[in-house]
């Protein structure tokens, strides 16, 4: 077998190379929608958590500042 030959058996054609960035192209794409399901539960945990904080906060401070008001009638 010629040098010629053994070149030619190893040469990259234009399909090797589709089928390789196809094949890379969808491995990053299978990440970034895993990292963004992780993303998008963990901002959901977030806010919720700020919600029920707010409204603790909230709930505590009415209850410190309400005053009692008497009305009398004479």
């Amino acid at each position: 077998m010629s040098q010629a030959e053994r070149a030619a058996d190893n040469a990259i054609g234009r399909a090797d190379l589709k089928a390789k960035l196809t094949d890379i192209q969808g491995e990053a794409q299978d990440q970034v929608e895993e990292v963004r399901n992780q993303v998008l539960a963990a901002g959901i945990l977030v806010a919720l958590l700020l919600l029920v904080l707010t409204f603790v906060l909230g709930r505590r401070a009415g209850k410190r500042s309400s005053a009692v008001i008497e009305v009398r009638r004479a």
